[in-house]
Parts: C-alpha cells; sequence; structure tokens
C-alpha cells in the first residue's frame, strides 16, 4: 500500500515529457485551436500563437515546471513555500482545476457519446439538425457518459504517478499522433462540388489555414487575433491551472528542464497546428468559409455534417477522429484530477487513493448540476465575454479560463519577477550545468512584458477593454 507521504515520481524525462505533452494536449487543442484558427483566417491566427508559444508560452511553462521541482508540492503548497505571504495565490491555482475538472469530463462525456454512435452505425443520426442539442437536453444521457469518463480519469490518478499517469501517457500519446497525423493527411486529400457546381478541395482548404493575409485587416481585428491566440495558449499548455506545477514536482532532480521545457513546447504546437489542418481543410472542403466560422459547435455539429458528406468513409474517419479526441480529452482530465489530487496530498498528508476518491465525489456531485445545466437548471446569462446566453458550463470555463487563470499567471509572474526574483527560476532550471540559452528573454517576459499582456487579456475577459 503506498504510504501517506509517498508523492511518486516519473521515472524519466520522456515520462514527464508524454505526460505533459498529453495535459497539453487536449480539447483545448483538438476542439478550440481549429475554431480559432477558422473564425481569426487561419495564417495570421497561427503566426501570432507561434511567437507567443515560444515567448509568452515559454515564460509560463518554464516558470510552473520550476516551481513545482523546487518546492516538491503541488500547487497547494508550492507558493506559499516560496514566500510564505503568498499561499493564498496557491489556493487561487488549485481552485481553477477544482471548477474545470466537473465541465470538462462532462464535454469529455460528450466525446463517448459520440464516438459510441459512430461504432454503433450511427453516423447518419449525429449528422442530423438538432442531435446535440437534443443529447445535451435530455436527463439521463450526458449524466451517464460523464460518469464514465470520469471513472476513467479516476483509474489512471489512482494508480499514481509512475505505475498510472506515466504508463498511460506513454502508450497513449505515440497513438494519438498517428491518429492525428493520419487524419491530417487525408483531409488534404478532400474535394467536393457544391450544387452551384463549385469545386472546393483540402489543398484550397490547407493554404486558408496556412498562409496569413494581412490585405485589408485592420489593427482592431489583428489585436482581437493576437488576445484570441493568447487565450488559447493557457488552454493548450496547460498553464495557470496547477497542473505544470504538480507535474514539476514529480520530476526528479537529474532532469535537465530546459531540454524538456522545449520538447513540451513542440509537441504541442505541432499537434495544435495538425489538429487545425485535419479539421479546417475537411470543414473548408465541404462547407465553405460559411461552415469555418460555426465556432465553438464546429466539433459537435459541423463535423458530423462533413463525415456524412463524404460518404461511407465518413464513417470511418468520424469513428477515428472521436477515438482520437476521446483519447486527447482523457490525458487531459488525468491532468486536471492530478493537480486537484496532488494538492489534497500534500496539504492533508492523506493517501493517494483517499484523495483520489474524495476527489471524485466532489466531481462526481458538480458535474451531475452541470448536465443538468442544460435542462432542469437551465438559465441564460450573458457573459462580459460572449455575446450569446450561456449556461452553467459556459459560466464555470469563464470563471475558471477568463478570470482566475490570468490573475493565477499575473500573480505568478509578479511573485517570480519581483519578489522571490527570476533568479529563483533560473537556479532551478541550470542544476547539473543545464544552459539555459533563452535566459535574457525569459527575465524580460516574466517581469514585464508577459504581465503586461495578460493584463490587456483580464481585462478584455472582464469587458473592460473592447477592440
Amino acid at each position: 500500500m503506498e504510504s501517506k507521504y509517498k508523492r511518486g515520481n516519473f521515472t524519466g524525462s520522456i515520462g514527464f515529457v508524454l505526460a505533459a505533452a498529453g495535459s497539453a494536449v487536449g480539447l483545448g487543442n483538438i476542439w478550440r485551436f481549429p475554431y480559432l484558427a477558422a473564425k481569426d483566417g487561419g495564417g495570421v491566427f497561427l503566426l501570432c500563437y507561434l511567437v507567443l508559444a515560444l515567448t509568452f508560452g515559454f515564460t509560463l511553462l518554464t516558470t510552473e515546471i520550476a516551481i513545482g521541482r523546487k518546492t516538491g508540492q503541488s500547487p497547494l503548497t508550492a507558493y506559499r513555500v516560496l514566500n510564505r505571504n503568498w499561499g493564498w495565490l496557491g489556493v487561487i491555482a488549485c481552485l481553477v482545476p477544482v471548477i474545470i475538472l466537473p465541465y470538462y469530463c462532462t464535454i469529455g462525456g460528450w466525446v463517448l457519446k459520440y464516438l459510441a454512435t459512430y461504432l454503433t452505425g450511427g453516423a447518419s443520426v449525429a449528422m442530423a439538425d438538432g442531435y446535440f442539442t437534443g443529447f445535451i437536453t435530455s436527463t439521463w444521457s450526458p449524466m451517464i457518459w460523464f460518469l464514465i469518463f470520469l471513472g476513467a480519469t479516476m483509474l489512471v490518478v489512482y494508480k499514481g504517478v509512475d505505475t498510472g499517469i506515466e504508463r498511460f501517457s506513454k502508450v497513449l500519446m505515440p497513438i494519438l499522433l498517428v491518429l492525428i497525423l493520419a487524419i491530417a493527411a487525408f483531409s488534404l486529400t478532400l474535394s467536393h462540388t457544391d450544387d452551384a457546381g463549385n469545386t472546393r478541395t483540402g489543398l484550397q482548404g490547407f493554404l486558408v489555414y496556412l498562409v496569413p493575409d494581412f490585405s485589408d485587416m485592420t489593427v482592431k481585428e489583428f489585436l482581437i487575433i493576437l488576445m484570441d491566440a493568447m487565450g488559447q495558449l493557457f488552454y493548450s499548455i496547460s498553464v495557470a491551472m496547477g497542473i505544470m506545477v504538480a507535474y514539476g514536482s514529480y520530476v526528479k532532480k537529474e532532469t535537465n528542464l530546459v531540454k524538456s521545457v522545449n520538447q513540451i513546447e513542440i509537441f504541442d504546437t505541432v499537434v495544435a497546428f495538425l489538429a487545425g489542418l485535419m479539421i479546417v481543410p475537411a470543414v473548408f472542403t465541404f462547407m465553405g468559409t460559411e461552415g469555418m466560422n460555426s465556432g465553438p459547435s464546429l466539433m459537435f455539429v459541423s463535423l458530423p455534417k462533413v463525415f456524412g458528406a463524404m460518404g461511407k468513409v465518413g464513417v470511418i474517419v468520424g469513428a477515428v477522429f472521436f477515438l482520437m479526441v476521446a483519447f486527447a480529452a482523457l490525458t487531459s482530465s488525468v491532468s486536471v484530477m492530478e493537480a486537484i489530487v496532488s494538492s489534497v496530498m500534500d496539504k492533508f498528508h492523506t493517501t493517494r487513493k483517499k484523495a483520489t476518491l474524495g476527489v471524485t465525489a466532489v466531481a462526481l456531485v458538480a458535474g451531475i448540476v452541470v448536465c443538468l445545466g442544460y435542462n432542469l437548471f437551465y438559465f441564460e446569462l450573458t457573459l462580459p465575454n460572449s455575446a450569446t446566453p450561456g449556461q452553467i458550463l459556459d459560466v464555470l470555463d469563464y470563471v475558471s479560463n477568463y478570470i482566475l487563470m490570468p490573475v493565477v499567471a499575473i500573480s505568478t509572474c509578479i511573485l517570480i519577477g519581483w519578489v522571490v526574483k527570476p533568479k529563483t527560476v533560473i537556479d532551478e532550471v541550470t542544476l547539473g550545468g543545464c544552459h539555459f540559452e533563452r535566459k535574457s528573454l525569459y527575465v524580460v517576459m516574466v517581469k514585464i512584458i508577459t504581465p503586461l499582456m495578460l493584463f490587456f487579456l483580464l481585462l478584455q475577459s472582464l469587458g473592460l477593454l473592447r477592440f
């Protein structure tokens, strides 16, 4: 039986990188990245995202992993170890995954429902108008699929760091990458002629996705795209939600953090790019630019129609796609739950098994409330960052991702940049003589540029800054 004081460790850098990449490669990359890329004109969004990933994202990722390894603690307790007056930041950092887990597992349940539908020959049903709305507004079906997804997440976390999370990531991440590559390659071969006789191809969609087009773009439009890309980075690299602090605390001192951060950056950016590559050209081919503007409903409403337009092969492609999305969602939900479980273990000195069961029980109750938010507990609330009314899931997403995560990231930059100083992170990163090539960039980013950019993002999220 696991000792209550045994936190566990990743066995090596490969296990850590794959687990961290698995956390990063979730619904944020597979679902959110493509629809934002489509909405924001493809190439311009990609360019902004790449520049931000190498600067803004690199800064936050390096900081959180270094904090975790230096303190050997979870997000709830790590910040207090750095500075006793900053324990409040750990509370907020831990609160983020607590809010995210129930609704993330709810969406994960939606993915499993679609996967099951395609595997059981219901592809034609999934593409029908009103199918998605009918499913999420039903009483029992969303809860059943939520329970299955939450249970799978719990089993991986329950087994621990090396025998659960690391082993799971080593198996699933290579499979996930192969599936994404296969669908992306297939997407480029597509061709479709509409009723008006216009032929669109996957290669044309690829150019729309890849080539930046600054013609007729106003400064206001560019700033909106820049803010979208910066907001997406929170989802893509799993920062400001305690996950990378928790994972960093399991990394051995001899692991080269510089190399590991670079590998996570590369893996995440490549997968995000491929996610857009497998979705945007396909949607453009069968639905044109109109389909590319379908927003968050892109995966559950537009894509099934795209698969349906492919004929018999679309059934296979749809099944493989939702299998891949299910894998990606599961690796991320595992990391979200782990951030909470590790915090409970460190704060209350309890065993992993008790902490996992306790966290699962809380997530179970909250998740059922989220599922019922589309029927029994239905209400409409217009949020500052959206023109359309939101429900319980949207409110939780807004509070966690648009308010608390920027607050955590800004506060972390202030703590490291001005209170305990960047040397705290730099010393941890360069342990064992590791060369930190981007040290000067890191100092400037963590002290000035990153917190300023985050402040503008927070103002925009609160509706206090409009472009």
